[in-house]
Formats: structure tokens, C-alpha cells, sequence
């Protein structure tokens, strides 16, 4: 008789030390790991020999990476602002669908509900929450509503949400310029306050800015804008040194020319100003919020205070 392979004149100790040794030889090709004897234990600690597949969760810390994925246990609430369309919708989608529950901020209910529903027909948790997000008062109001829908705590932080008038500097107004601040840096500067130590006192945690590429280089018309995202450019890596050593990833996503709802008013505009970069061409939102989501994510766990540049190049030449 001949049993996976190994005769059944085996003894049943030395037979189930084959069919284990045959196993792990099954996993570690499976996983395509070197593993030599001395990291054999390393092996057998830290993964799941249960559920060879994609969908996995590490024992120890909630999460496991297996071919170019990340997955993360349920227990994970991520808060989203913008989060009902373009960028932000995009990246909402994209962290549902690695298990996480999704809380996106939104203006406009009927947005808000349509995004909501179409992460849960999708199969992913979803809320919405409504606010204008204007200052400091609406962003801890927004803070509080999504650490009771996270069951007491939000684990990611994604500032997307943002205003961006065009226009030469003597043309500004003072009303422009603190609805231009109040929004990208006075809403994300007070969510991070809000949010940041209590992601800090759980010894984990992770905010991505939303950032951009004009923020890097002068130009015309983009002076308000601009020097918005070049303060938030700073903050982030303030907060990396404030909460990095307690274990809040601080990271900022810089995107170039990006075709969403929003953009879609600057026309040819938007294809003049993309053309300049390598790409030649202006990113879509699923494009930017691949990378949101890579520093959310524990792919990014040795990622601190950095400016990813997606922006097809512009800013490299």
C-alpha cells in the first residue's frame, strides 16, 4: 500500500514526518521562499498553514503580503475624506476590497449614499459621512462620527479632499484664500490631530496626504493651490517625526494631471498640462489610488515621512 507517495510499512511516527516534511517542501514552493534549516522555525511561526491561498491572515499581526497583495483582517476602519468620487471613491473601493471597513466623507448625500452602495453590493463594509470640512470644528465632528462607526478607533487616515482654483495671484480674493486653506490644510491639519495620538496610543496606524505635483515648482495660476499642498507637504513630515516613533505611518501621494470628475472642466487643458511629463498623458484615479493604498498598507512598513511623486514623471525632468 502506498500512501502520498511513502509506503505504509513506514512507521506512523516516521510516515507523519514525511508527510509533513512533503508539506512544508509543498509550502515553501508554494510561497517561492529559500528557507534554510536555521529559518525553517521562522517559517512554521509565521504563516498560515491552513489556507495555502491568496486570502490569508497573518497569525500574529492581522495582516500578510502574498503575491503583491496585501491582506487585512476585518478589524481595520479606514476614513476616507473626498471619498465619493474620483480619487478618493477610488481608493475607497480599492481598501474594501482588502477587507477593510471604509468611511468616506462627502458633501453631497446623494453621492455619498450611491458610493456607499456600491461598495457594499460589491461585498465590502462601507459608511458615509457628511461634512463640508471647512476647519477645525467640522473635522473633529467628522473625527468623532468615524471613531464610533470604527467601533472606537480608525486605523487609516486618507486626506484626500481638496479645492483648486486657478487663477493669477492679484486676482485672489481673501474669501478664496481661506476657503483654499481652511479646506487642505486647516480640515487634514485638525483630523490628524484628532486622530493621529489615538492611533499612536494602539501602537499602529497610517495617514496618506494627497499632495501635488505644483506644489514642487512655480506656476503661473497656481499660487493658492500650491502653497496649500506645499504646507501639507511640511506637515507630513512633522507628523512622521511626532508619531513615527509610535507607530503611525505619515506619508504624502503627490499626483500629477488626473482625469476625475472634477478635472473634467479644464478640457484640453488638463491634456496640454500632462503632455509636458514622460507619460504624456494625465493618470486615471485608479492609477493614484494604487499608490494611496501601497502606503496604507503594511507593503509600505518601513515607509516614513516620503512624497511618493505619481505624476507621470513631471517633477523627475
Amino acid at each position: 500500500m502506498n500512501i502520498a507517495g511513502y509506503d505504509a510499512a513506514l512507521s506512523e511516527p516516521a510516515l507523519a514526518l514525511a508527510l509533513l516534511i512533503r508539506l512544508i517542501a509543498q509550502l515553501v514552493d508554494h510561497l517561492q521562499l529559500e528557507v534554510t534549516s536555521e529559518g525553517l522555525y521562522d517559517v512554521l511561526m509565521t504563516h498560515d498553514f491552513i489556507n495555502l491561498g491568496n486570502l490569508r491572515v497573518h497569525p500574529r499581526h492581522g495582516s500578510y503580503r502574498h503575491e503583491g497583495l496585501q491582506m487585512t483582517d476585518n478589524n481595520s476602519t479606514a476614513l476616507i475624506t473626498g471619498g465619493t468620487s474620483g480619487i478618493g471613491l477610488a481608493t475607497a473601493r480599492k481598501l474594501a476590497q482588502l477587507g477593510i471597513h471604509v468611511l468616506v466623507v462627502g458633501r453631497n448625500a446623494e453621492r455619498g449614499k450611491k458610493a456607499v452602495d456600491e461598495i457594499r453590493t460589491a461585498g465590502g463594509k462601507a459608511d458615509f459621512i457628511s461634512s463640508e470640512l471647512l476647519g477645525a470644528d467640522s473635522a473633529r465632528g467628522v473625527a468623532r462620527k468615524a471613531i464610533e462607526l470604527g467601533n472606537g478607533h480608525v486605523d487609516i487616515l486618507i486626506n484626500n479632499a481638496g479645492i483648486y482654483p486657478f487663477g493669477p495671484t492679484h486676482e485672489m480674493t481673501e474669501e478664496q484664500f481661506d476657503h483654499v486653506f481652511s479646506t487642505n490644510v486647516k480640515a487634514p491639519y485638525f483630523l490628524v490631530a484628532a486622530l493621529a495620538p489615538l492611533m499612536a496610543e494602539r501602537g499602529k496606524g497610517a495617514i496618506v496626504n494627497l499632495s501635488t505635483m505644483v506644489a514642487d515648482y512655480g506656476a503661473p495660476g497656481m499660487s493658492l493651490y500650491g502653497s496649500s499642498k506645499a504646507a501639507i507637504n511640511l506637515l507630513t513630515k512633522t507628523w512622521a517625526a511626532e508619531y513615527g516613533p509610535k507607530g503611525v505611518r505619515v506619508n504624502t501621494v503627490s499626483p500629477g494631471p488626473t482625469r476625475t470628475e472634477g478635472t473634467e472642466a479644464m478640457g484640453e487643458g488638463l491634456e496640454q498640462l500632462a503632455a509636458q511629463a514622460p507619460a504624456g498623458r494625465p493618470a486615471t484615479a485608479d492609477e493614484i489610488a494604487e499608490a494611496i493604498v501601497f502606503l496604507a498598507t503594511d507593503r509600505a512598513s518601513f515607509i516614513h515621512g516620503a512624497k511618493l511623486a505619481v505624476d507621470g514623471g513631471r517633477t523627475a525632468i
